[in-house]
């Protein structure tokens, strides 16, 4: 009955749902205002018919996708999920502490049982829960614990058996939490994982470097591989039908670019770079601007509002790094923090100007 449901609505997940039930929302207060600025007037045929359609189209969303129809919805949706997180951090603390309360108890036979089972356990509990609940909130909840489950059962086994660590577990890890994430539909989940398999992929090029896996932190350089193919996931898997998921990618494929270079952009001497310091870091001060500054312009020509926000918090990160490296020792403070304020109003007329061509754009199209 439900899936039929799903069928016959224009929508094909919760994201788009919600998308639609807000386009609603705001459509219902145009209108309201226009009629009262005396704009428009529809007949009360045209009205109900209107309204009607509307008021079965929500019922319908609610009824199988659970989503917010007011502004009231909308803020008791984020208390929830502030809930429902704290809730995941608690089980999982409880969790953690039961286990290193009582394991010592056990025999070998039934710490690896109890190891092994807690997760498979776990994920079919997030499955049904994901199956069966409308809302997701007790499936992310399930999810998020079954995932630290997951993560510390893991390390245990390695320390009944005396298993050397190895950077695999990351892969182990990641694999498992993207499951999750894609069954419970939780960036919560899909975080933990681009994490995981971002430091996996990082050891990896640093131990066909040379270095220990553990030491991959040590050359900021070994994370690059990791955000090109955490940005290109989008490209190739749109993610239409999860909320969030190719924002979180972007994101956090940017988060992994950007650090390293401002970091080697201060200390070029750990760099691959066959080079001196003071040059490695000046590719890299150039890099960063270079980059931040396209990742703004392919933001705004994709409407990426987390990419267009993203590279103007690193270039401006990037310019007072500059600004505080020429000038803060010799210059006056009051000078100093003069040109701040004027390097913002000077980007605020940027962006200004950049949004007016923006919407002249729009117009034009229209």
């Amino acid at each position: 009955m439900e899936e039929s449901k799903k069928k016959e609505m224009p929508t094909r997940s919760k994201a788009e749902a919600q998308k639609r039930a807000d386009q609603i929302r705001f459509f219902r207060a145009e209108l309201e205002l226009m009629e009262k600025e005396d704009i428009l007037h529809l007949e009360e045929a045209q009205l109900a018919d209107v309204t009607g359609y509307h008021e079965g189209l929500l019922a319908r969303m609610s009824e199988v996708y659970d989503v917010d129809t007011d502004s009231r919805g909308k803020s008791l949706s984020l208390g929830m999920r502030i809930a429902s997180f704290l809730g995941a951090l608690g089980l999982a603390a409880s969790v953690f502490f039961l286990f290193y309360q009582f394991w010592g108890r056990f025999s070998t036979g039934v710490q690896v049982s109890i190891l092994v089972l807690a997760p498979l356990i776990g994920l079919a509990a997030t499955m049904y829960a994901a199956y069966r609940e409308t809302t997701g909130y007790f499936s992310k909840l399930i999810g998020l614990v079954t995932f630290a489950c997951f993560v510390l059962n893991f390390s245990m086994l390695g320390q009944i058996f005396n298993i050397i660590p190895t950077d695999r577990a990351f892969l182990v890890w990641a694999a498992f939490a993207f499951l999750l994430a894609y069954a419970a539909d939780a960036r919560l989940l899909l975080a933990a994982g681009i994490m995981c398999i971002s430091f996996f992929l990082s050891a990896r090029v640093g131990t066909w470097s040379g270095c220990y896996w553990l030491h991959c932190g040590e050359r900021p350089e070994n994370f690059f591989p990791a955000a090109i193919l955490l940005f290109l996931v989008p490209f190739f898997f749109p993610h239409r039908q999860y909320s969030g998921f190719a924002i979180t990618y972007r994101v956090f494929a940017m988060l992994l670019f950007f650090v390293p270079v401002l970091i080697l952009s201060n200390w070029g001497v750990i760099s691959y770079m066959a080079l001196e310091g003071d040059y490695v870091e000046i590719i890299y001060q150039v890099a960063g601007f270079v980059f931040s500054a396209a990742a703004i312009w392919l933001g705004i020509r994709r409407g990426w509002s987390d990419v267009v926000t993203t590279g103007n918090v690193f270039f401006v990160i990037f310019l007072y790094t500059k600004f505080f490296d020429w000038w803060w020792d010799w210059m006056p403070k009051y000078l100093f923090f003069l040109i701040i304020g004027l390097s913002a109003i000077l980007f605020l007329l940027i962006f200004k100007r950049l949004r007016g061509s923006t919407t002249g754009r729009f117009q034009e199209a229209l």
